[in-house]
This record gives C-alpha cells, sequence and structure tokens, in this order.
C-alpha cells in the first residue's frame, strides 16, 4: 500500500495524490509496481526499498550519495487461536527509513503502530519536511513502544507464574516459553538499533541540527532503559523457568515414590493368597475360621509396613 503525507503550513498532516517536495512517502507491504514507481520517481534503488520486506534483515545504515537507507527492527504484536483462545505473540519487524532529495520514505511489511502515531497526528511538533528529526522521532517512538511491550510481557509472566502456582498446566508453560522467546528477539533487536544509533551520532552525512542532538541522545538512552529491561525480565523469565521445572520434577519424584510404597503396601496380601493357594498343606487351612484369619493377618502386615512407611514420609 502507498501511501503519501505532508504537513501543511499550519503544521496539519494531509494526505497527497502525487508526490510533491518535503513529502513522506509511506510503503506498507508494496506490490512491485509501487516499489518501482517509487523508485523511479526518486531515484532509491529497488533493493534498498525492498531491504526491510524481508523478515530476517538486520539493522544497517547505508549512506550513497543520492539516499540514505536506516533500518532498524521494531517491535510488533500478533494476536493467534490456540485451542479456541487468543494468544499474543510478540516479534519484531524491519523498519527502513530512506532519505532521497527532499522526501522520506518509510517502508514496512505490515502496519505496525509506530507509523500509525505519525499518521493519526498523536505526535508532537512533527513536520515532514524536517527529515532528520522525523527519523529521530520514530526512532525514539520504537524505544517507547519497546519499553512498552517488555512491560506488558512482564505482566504476563507475573500472571502465568500465579497459575503455574496452584497447576502445572501445559498451556501456561509454553505461554512461558512462548515469553521467554520474545524476550531474546527483543534483546537482540534492541542491541542492533543500539549499534544504528551510535553509528548514526556518530556520521557526519546525516545533517542533524542542534536541537536534533538532544533528541539523538534521547533514543539512546530510551533504546539502553530497553535493553535493560530486556535483559532483566529475561533473566527473571529463565529463573522462574528453571524454578518450575525443578517444583514439576519434584512432584513427578513425589508421585512415584507413592505409587511405588502402594505397590509394596498391596504386595503384602498378594503374596500371602498366592501361598495359600498352593496345592500343600498350609497352617490354619483347615481351621473353620481360616479365610477370615489369613485375610487379618494380610491386612495386618500391610498396615504395620504402610506406617513404617508413612513414618519415614515414603508417601
Amino acid at each position: 500500500m502507498l501511501e503519501i503525507f505532508k504537513t501543511t503550513e499550519t503544521g496539519e498532516l494531509v494526505r497527497l495524490e502525487k508526490m510533491e517536495k518535503d513529502c513522506w512517502i509511506s510503503l506498507t507491504a508494496p506490490s512491485p509496481d509501487e516499489l518501482d514507481e517509487v523508485a523511479e520517481l526518486t531515484g532509491v534503488e529497488p533493493d534498498a526499498l525492498r531491504a526491510a520486506l524481508d523478515e530476517e534483515e538486520r539493522a544497517r545504515i547505508e549512506l550513497e550519495d543520492t539516499y540514505h537507507l536506516i533500518l532498524v527492527d521494531s517491535p510488533e504484536i500478533e494476536t493467534e487461536l490456540v485451542d479456541e483462545v487468543e494468544r499474543k505473540r510478540y516479534s519484531t519487524l524491519p523498519l527502513a527509513i530512506i532519505t532521497a532529495k527532499d522526501l522520506v520514505i518509510t517502508v514496512t511489511l505490515r502496519q505496525t503502530p509506530i507509523l500509525q502515531y505519525f499518521k493519526t497526528g498523536r505526535i508532537r511538533d512533527f513536520f515532514t519536511y524536517k527529515k532528520t528529526r522525523f527519523i529521530l522521532q520514530v526512532f525514539y517512538r520504537v524505544a517507547t513502544v519497546f519499553l512498552q511491550y517488555l512491560r506488558v510481557i512482564n505482566r504476563e509472566s507475573e500472571r502465568l507464574e500465579d497459575k503455574l502456582k496452584e497447576s502445572q498446566r501445559n498451556l501456561e508453560i509454553m505461554e512461558m516459553h512462548e515469553l521467554e522467546k520474545a524476550l531474546v528477539y527483543f534483546t537482540t533487536a534492541i542491541r542492533s538499533n543500539e549499534t544504528v544509533y551510535e553509528k548514526l551520532l556518530k556520521t557526519e552525512k546525516v545533517k542533524r541540527y542542534p536541537e536534533d542532538e538532544d533528541l539523538l541522545e534521547d533514543v539512546i538512552i530510551e533504546n539502553r532503559q530497553a535493553l535493560e529491561m530486556a535483559n532483566i525480565y529475561s533473566g527473571i523469565l529463565n529463573s522462574t523457568m528453571d524454578t518450575f521445572s525443578s517444583v514439576i520434577s519434584n512432584n513427578l519424584n513425589g508421585v512415584m515414590k507413592a505409587l511405588a510404597t502402594v505397590t509394596i503396601v498391596m504386595s503384602i496380601p498378594t503374596m500371602i493368597a498366592s501361598f495359600y493357594g498352593m496345592n500343600v498343606p498350609l497352617p490354619g487351612q483347615n481351621h473353620p475360621y481360616g479365610f477370615l484369619i489369613v485375610l487379618g493377618c494380610a491386612g495386618l502386615i500391610a498396615s504395620i509396613v504402610a506406617i513404617i512407611f508413612r513414618k519415614k514420609d515414603l508417601f
């Protein structure tokens, strides 16, 4: 989908039908025809426009003579139905920002809430003609959304932990595993973005104004905070998973120990009954109450053994 926006003199963001100077071109899951059209009109190489369409693309900066490509990883949430229950899956999505001539191009494979903030006018002091500031505002929004999703993941892990304390079900364990994977993806993406931001801070090819320096520093600070939070939450979640693995293993050992003890106790009456089932003379077999005597002795011996096992805390 190809969308074109531009900020008016009054600061209002309007949608255009064709490209103009100081406009913003938003490409979301673009078709080949849209890519060819933008490449022809802007002079940007098609490969640069397609960079963000590969989900495995790494964050990087390419500074060419006619355009600059900055690619970062942005967070996203996907919902899926599992056993008729809606579950959230956290992942990352490449986001490309290209500055060419007198315009800015953004390319994403799917709709992202980060750009929606700009399209709906919820970002203060946003102007399409201030290209460097626009780039930094996008990066700042990426870092803040990472922080927002990390807090959501932390709350989800606490909720699942409370559920696992009551009963260890496979569903909650798998959800904890999904959160663990999400934190790994987030940590890797945030670390990659940090490299891009630091390189952007050092390069002089991307024109920056004095007011942009503070915003870039804020971006780096927010990104580092997100990285620290991701590392902390990942460590806590790993520790929680290890703890519940030990609890589940201990519960299983307790069940197996109890079953083995019950098997031993129940085998005593079986052994005595087997002896008296033999076709050989045995004590008390001709007694009028022989069956009750044998049954009572078997029960007594089994009870004594059960009491002994109970004192040893075997079940």
